[in-house]
């Protein structure tokens, strides 16, 4: 995570390179936003730039936290989204037996609507062999009769 401070600049302190040997002071010229005045840079403000970095290191820390708690909420989504899954998939079982027990109540019902109308169509063609055995009979005694009236006609 550090890597992302690493555009801020360095917090290290280096002597001057212009002669000076008193490393207490570092003259710097600063000028206010309106141009007018110079500031001397001392030791306190010094300080003030190790306090600074030490809050660097505080927003850093904070920075991991917070990258920290977010993972662990992913965490805790994905555990929301898998038991949210299981329910669904154990509500999809449950629909698909709920269908799959509508549709043997409606087979068996078309069933015995079939047996019934295959027991009416069974008796129905007893009743046709029944007609058609009648119906030989009765052409055999016709042709018999016909038989008998042209015997006795010659």
């Amino acid at each position: 995570m550090d890597f992302f401070f690493d555009s801020l600049p360095s917090t290290s302190q280096s002597s001057p390179s212009n002669g000076h040997e008193d490393s207490q002071m570092v003259q710097r010229e600063d000028y206010d936003l309106s141009g007018e005045e110079s500031l001397s840079v001392n030791m306190t403000e010094i300080q003030e730039q190790d306090a600074s970095s030490s809050s660097i290191d505080n927003v850093s820390r904070k920075v991991r936290e917070l990258v920290e708690r977010i993972n662990h909420r992913r965490i805790s989504d994905q555990k929301v989204m898998d038991s949210l899954q299981e329910k669904l998939m154990e509500k999809v079982k449950e629909i698909c037996q709920q269908m799959k027990e509508y549709m043997y109540s409606v087979y068996e019902e078309n069933s015995n609507e079939m047996q019934v109308k295959l027991q009416e169509l069974s008796e129905v063609l007893k009743s046709c062999s029944k007609l058609n055995d009648e119906l030989m009979e009765a052409c055999q005694a016709l042709a018999s009769l016909r038989e008998g009236l042209a015997i006795t006609q010659t």
